[in-house]
């Protein structure tokens, strides 16, 4: 079976013949807990693909939020992404140093928050990248000439915490947790400051990370395999579902992998894990 809608990711292949093209602009979305200790623009200084741009997770965000890397607003979006030269009538191929799953699911979700659909997550990302033997610059991106973004929120695809509390009661939505097995059972450390461990009541759990095939270059498994995966996990990704996680960055995952399916309306809820569970008034299983 193919993805209904592959067009939202690209392959390495594509890239290497395309990434000349005057509309195609590659973003590295790499982005490391702040627990691992790494700095994702130093790894991108260290090494990146030719004319990439960089796009900090925590720099465009809602900087008034307390939650980490919150949705900033159209007006904010629209003018971090234009000083990057993103805009208007630009093909968008997005990748991280996470086998292209990851900041780079999350980055592309975020365009298309704010109605950029022209975006692109490239298959395998920077590993499979680099270990093709394909050319990589290092040093700061070059400063390009910014371009117009026309930024209009899409509701469909963004939820909060009261509309994730209304459907605890009204069973609207499938809500999916990316987050590892142990986590989602209340077994695992949670790397925010919350209060309580656990999951969203009702809730389902597809991790991230087994969506990729590690064993084929880190790229995303095949759409029967990914079917297969939320079949068994109880989740139809076809139907109205709402990822979550962490911190609402690898919820952007199970989006993607929704999309691909031929989903496009999947959502995430922003706050995630970061947000639910340093609430008083969220409730737990």
């Amino acid at each position: 079976m193919s993805f209904k809608n592959s067009q939202g990711l690209v392959s390495t292949d594509w890239l290497a013949e395309h990434m000349n093209a005057p509309d195609v602009h590659i973003v590295d979305a790499t982005y490391f807990l702040p627990v691992e200790g790494k700095g994702a623009y130093d790894a991108f200084k260290q090494a990146h693909i030719p004319g990439a741009q960089f796009f900090d997770v925590d720099e465009i965000a809602d900087k008034s939020s307390t939650l980490p890397h919150m949705v900033p607003s159209p007006e904010e979006f629209a003018q971090a992404v234009e000083e990057l030269g993103l805009g208007d009538g630009c093909r968008i191929v997005v990748y991280d140093a996470r086998n292209g799953g990851c900041a780079a699911a999350r980055v592309w979700w975020t365009f298309r928050l704010f109605g950029h659909e022209d975006v692109a997550v490239l298959d395998g990302g920077l590993g499979k990248w680099m270990a093709e033997g394909r050319p990589t610059e290092d040093g700061p991106a070059e400063k390009p000439q910014p371009r117009k973004l026309t930024a209009r929120l899409n509701h469909f695809i963004l939820r909060d915490k009261k509309q994730v509390l209304n459907n605890i009661k009204e069973r609207r939505e499938q809500v999916v947790d990316a987050r590892s097995s142990e986590r989602y059972r209340g077994e695992g450390q949670e790397p925010w400051p919350v209060i309580k461990v656990g999951r969203i009541p009702n809730s389902l759990n597809v991790p991230w990370d087994s969506l990729i095939d590690l064993d084929n270059g880190g790229v995303f498994k095949t759409a029967d395999e990914i079917s297969d995966i939320f079949d068994k996990a109880g989740v139809d990704p076809r139907k109205p579902m709402i990822a979550s996680c962490g911190s609402g960055v690898t919820a952007a995952v199970l989006a993607f992998a929704a999309f691909l399916l031929g989903n496009k309306d999947a959502a995430v809820y922003d706050g995630a894990w970061a947000e639910w569970g340093a609430c008083e008034d969220t409730p737990v299983e």
